[in-house]
C-alpha cells in the first residue's frame, strides 16, 4: 500500500461508500491519512451490563453474538441487530443503516463496547457503539496498543457522509498504518523548522491524530497539522510575491507630485490621514519597476474610491517608457454592474474637469465619457467601437464587470489593476490581465471587509496591505438597536418618521424565497419576497415598496436600484446583495431581520449603506432568536463602529470558518481554527519567509513546493 494508490485498489467499497468518500474528497490513500477527526469521544466510565442507566455513555467488556443484518420493523431502515453479554447479563446492540457490520465485527471473542445507553431502565439498549477487539484475540500492529483493557478510552470520530462512518474510518486506517503506508509519505516541514518549534514528525503525528494513546498526543498532533496549513499556505504566497518581484512593469514617474495634483483639483475634498497614508503607499509602489501588488483596506463610507482615482490619474497623465504620445491605461473591475455603472459615475465627477476618456463596459452595454453629443455626460456606443478604441490606446480608463478579462478585450498600454471587492481575484486572472498589454500591470484589490490581521497574512500574504481607518469628516454616527418582537412598533414609527421627511429606507432578508416547511432542515426566516408583500399591505401602504435580491437578471437589479436612487422606491426589500458597494445617500434607515444569522462584519457592511452622509442613519437588528451567544455578538455591533474591531470579535465568537466561509477558501476546519491563534500564524508566516529566501525555487523541498502549489491552485480556483 502507498500513499498515492486509490482507496478503491485496497477496500472492497459498496457503491453508497464509493459515493460517500467521492463527496468527502477523498480519492486516495494520503487523503484518507489527513482526513482527521473532528473531535475525540471518551467512552465512559467502565460498567456491567447489569447496572446500565440510559442516557449515559457506558464502556464495557465481553462479547457479541447473533449479530445479523435487518430491516427495523417500524421505520423499515436497515440496521445491524444482536446482543452483548459480560457475566452479568446480556444487552441489545443496534446500528442504524450500517448492515455491513454484522460481517465485520467478531462474535465471540472478548472486545470492548463504548456507547451511548438508550431505552428504558427496564429494557435498556446501545446504539452504534464503537467496537476494538481486546489484544491477543485480533493481529498485532499499531492499533493493537489502543484496543486492550487498560487503553485509553479516546475513540476519533469523524467527518462522515451516508455509508461512511466513523467506525469504518478507524479500521480502514488501522490497515493504512499496519502497511506503513504514512511512513513513505514525504513530510512538507523542513526538519529544521520541526526541531525549532518542537513539532512531531509527519508520521508520528499521523498516528497521534487518529490513534491518539493520550488526550496531549492529539493536541500536540494538532498543532502540528495547524502549522503545517498555514505554513504550506503561507509558503505559496511567498512564492507569489517573490516571482512578482521578477516581473516587469510600467515605473509611474512622479507619481506622488500626480496623485498631489490630482487631490488639488479637487474642489471641497480633502483627503484624510488615512487616505493620504495610503496614497503614500501606493505612490511608492507604482514608482517601481515591478509591478505593484496592494491589497487597499477600508471600512465602509471610509472613501477607497477617491484614493483608487487619485492611483488612476497617476497613471494616465504618464506616458509609456520612451515614448512621446499616448498615455498608459488602467482598468478598474467591480463585481456587479450596478457597481460598475455606479463607480463609472463616480470617476465621472472625479475627472469631469480634467482630459479623461473613460469607458464603460458590462453585459448589458458600453458607454464613454465625455460624450460629442451629451455636453458633460456620457454617450452609449456599440461594444466593437469600445474595444476598438481601447486596444489603440484612446480610451485611458476602462471601468467594468467581469467582461474586462475577456478574450475580446485587449489593452495598449495597461499600466494599473484596480479590483473592488474582489480580494480572491487570483494568480490566474492577473495573468490574463497582464497579457492584454506588453507588461504585468501594476495591482490594487479594494475591500470594505474589515480582515483580522491573522487572516489578513494568511490569505492576502503574496499582498502588501495599506489601511483606511477613519472615515472622512461629517459622516454621521449611526444608531445600532437590538428589536425584539415587543418593539416592532418602535421601529416602524422610527421608519415612518425618516420616510416622511423624504429619507429611504432598506429591509434585508436572510432568504429569497419563503421556506418550504416540509424540508427538515429548511431555513426557517424571512423571504424578501413575502416581506415586501407584508410590509406593502400592511404596515406603508402609503409608500413604494421595492424588491432586489440576487435571483434577479441583471436588468431587473439595475432597474430596481435605478428607481431606489431616483427616489421613486421608498423602500427597498432585499437580500444582502446590497452589502457590496450600494450607495444611496438619502437612505437612512436599515432593518436587519434575521440579523443573528449574518456575521458581524457583513452586518457591519450591511449598517454602511445608511452612512453615506450627513443625516442621522439608524439601524435596526431583528434576530429570530434569544440564544446568548447570538445576543452578545449583536451587542458587540450595538457598541462598536470599528469594524476592524468587530472583524477580530466574529474571528474569536465564531471563528473563520463563518466569517468567511471554509469552502470559499479551500482552508480546512483545523486551519481556520489556527487562524485565532495569531502566534501560531506568525510563526508560520516567518518560517515561510526563511525558507523561501534561502531556496526560492524550493528545489530542497520537493515536498512543500508540491503542497504549496495545490494549495495556491485550491485558492485561486485554478
Amino acid at each position: 500500500m502507498r500513499p498515492e494508490d486509490p482507496i478503491v485498489k485496497h477496500f472492497r467499497l459498496v457503491p453508497t461508500q464509493q459515493v460517500a468518500l467521492r463527496k468527502l474528497k477523498l480519492n486516495s490513500i494520503e487523503d484518507l491519512l489527513y482526513h482527521f477527526p473532528v473531535r475525540y469521544e471518551h467512552a465512559g466510565g467502565e460498567g456491567r451490563v447489569h447496572a446500565l442507566v440510559p442516557k449515559t455513555k457506558v464502556s464495557l467488556i465481553g462479547m457479541f453474538s447473533k449479530l445479523e443484518a435487518k430491516k427495523l420493523w417500524k421505520s423499515r431502515r436497515t440496521a445491524t441487530e444482536g446482543w452483548f453479554e459480560d457475566g452479568t447479563g446480556k444487552v441489545k446492540v443496534l446500528w442504524f443503516n450500517q448492515p455491513y457490520i454484522a460481517k465485520m465485527t467478531p462474535q465471540g471473542v472478548p472486545v470492548r463496547l463504548s456507547g451511548m445507553v438508550a431505552g428504558t431502565p427496564e429494557k435498556p439498549y446501545i446504539t452504534n457503539p464503537e467496537v476494538s477487539v481486546l489484544a491477543g484475540h485480533e493481529s498485532t500492529g499499531l492499533f493493537a496498543a489502543n484496543t486492550d483493557e487498560n487503553a485509553t478510552s479516546l475513540f476519533p470520530v469523524y467527518p462522515e457522509s451516508a455509508g461512511i462512518t466513523s467506525r469504518w474510518f478507524f479500521h480502514a486506517l488501522a490497515r493504512v498504518f499496519e502497511s506503513g503506508a504514512h511512513k513513505l509519505l514525504s513530510d512538507p516541514i523542513p526538519p529544521t523548522t520541526r526541531e525549532q518549534l518542537h513539532l512531531p514528525e509527519l508520521g508520528t503525528a499521523l498516528v497521534w491524530m487518529h490513534v491518539p494513546e493520550e488526550e496531549r498526543h492529539t493536541q500536540t498532533a494538532r498543532k502540528r497539522f495547524a502549522f503545517e496549513e498555514m505554513f504550506v499556505l503561507h509558503t505559496g504566497k511567498m512564492l507569489e510575491r517573490c516571482a512578482n518581484t521578477h516581473e516587469d512593469s510600467f515605473p509611474i514617474l512622479d507619481a506622488q507630485t500626480r496623485v498631489d495634483t490630482f487631490l488639488n483639483s479637487l474642489e471641497h475634498l480633502k483627503p484624510t490621514g488615512a487616505q493620504t497614508r495610503a496614497l503614500t503607499d501606493i505612490a511608492r509602489a507604482l514608482s517601481s519597476p515591478h509591478p505593484m501588488a496592494r491589497l487597499l483596506e477600508g471600512d465602509v463610507g471610509s472613501g477607497k474610491t477617491l484614493v483608487a482615482a487619485a492611483a488612476a490619474y497617476a497613471a494616465i497623465t504618464s506616458r509609456p517608457s520612451g515614448r512621446t504620445s499616448g498615455t498608459l491605461q488602467v482598468a478598474y473591475m467591480a463585481p456587479t454592474e450596478i457597481l460598475a455603472q455606479q463607480h463609472f459615475e463616480s470617476f465621472i465627477r472625479y475627472f469631469k474637469h480634467l482630459p479623461v476618456s473613460i469607458g464603460l463596459i458590462t453585459g448589458s452595454g458600453c458607454k464613454k465619457f465625455p460624450s460629442k453629443t451629451a455636453r458633460g455626460g456620457a454617450t452609449t456606443i456599440s461594444r466593437s467601437q469600445l474595444l476598438k478604441w481601447v486596444a489603440q490606446g484612446e480610451i485611458a480608463f476602462v471601468v467594468g464587470t467581469h467582461a474586462l478579462i475577456q478574450k475580446s478585450i485587449q489593452f495598449k498600454h495597461l499600466a494599473l489593476a484596480v479590483v473592488d471587492e474582489q480580494h480572491r481575484f487570483g494568480t490566474a486572472q492577473r495573468r490574463a490581465l497582464a497579457r492584454k498589454g506588453d507588461a504585468t500591470p501594476h495591482f490594487l484589490s479594494m475591500t470594505a471587509t474589515p480582515i483580522p490581521r491573522t487572516l489578513a497574512l494568511t490569505l492576502y500574504g503574496d499582498l502588501d496591505i495599506s489601511v483606511i481607518d477613519e472615515l472622512p469628516p461629517g459622516r454621521a454616527k449611526v444608531t445600532t438597536r437590538i428589536i425584539g418582537a415587543d418593539k416592532r412598533d418602535d421601529m416602524y414609527t422610527t421608519m415612518r418618521r425618516e420616510l416622511a421627511t423624504g429619507r429611504q429606507a432598506y429591509v434585508i432578508c436572510p432568504r429569497i424565497e419563503e421556506p418550504d416547511p416540509t424540508k427538515l432542515n429548511a431555513l426557517m426566516a424571512k423571504s424578501a419576497k413575502a416581506e415586501a408583500k407584508r410590509l406593502q399591505k400592511d404596515v406603508f401602504p402609503e409608500y413604494v415598496v421595492g424588491l432586489l435580491h440576487g435571483a434577479m437578471t441583471p436588468t431587473e437589479k439595475d432597474t430596481a436600484m435605478r428607481d431606489f436612487e431616483n427616489g421613486n422606491i421608498h423602500i427597498l426589500v432585499a437580500t444582502s446583495v446590497v452589502e457590496v458597494g450600494v450607495n444611496v445617500p438619502n437612505a437612512t434607515v436599515i432593518v436587519i431581520e434575521g440579523a443573528e444569522r449574518f456575521g458581524l462584519s457583513q452586518l457591519h457592511q450591511l449598517r454602511g449603506r445608511v452612512q453615506r452622509s450627513s443625516h442621522a442613519p439608524y439601524c435596526f437588528l431583528a434576530p429570530d432568536t434569544k440564544s446568548a451567544l447570538s445576543l452578545k455578538r449583536l451587542r458587540a455591533l450595538e457598541k462598536s463602529s470599528d469594524g476592524f474591531e468587530l472583524a477580530e470579535a466574529d474571528l474569536q465568537l465564531r471563528g473563520a470558518g463563518d466569517l468567511f466561509g471554509s469552502q470559499q477558501w479551500g482552508v480546512s476546519d483545523l486551519g481556520m481554527e489556527a487562524l485565532k491563534n495569531p502566534r501560531l500564524i506568525e510563526a508560520a508566516r516567518i518560517e515561510a519567509q526563511r525558507v523561501v529566501e534561502l531556496d526560492p525555487s524550493l528545489a530542497k523541498h520537493p515536498a512543500l513546493a508540491l503542497r504549496a502549489a495545490a494549495t495556491s491552485r485550491e485558492l485561486h480556483g485554478e
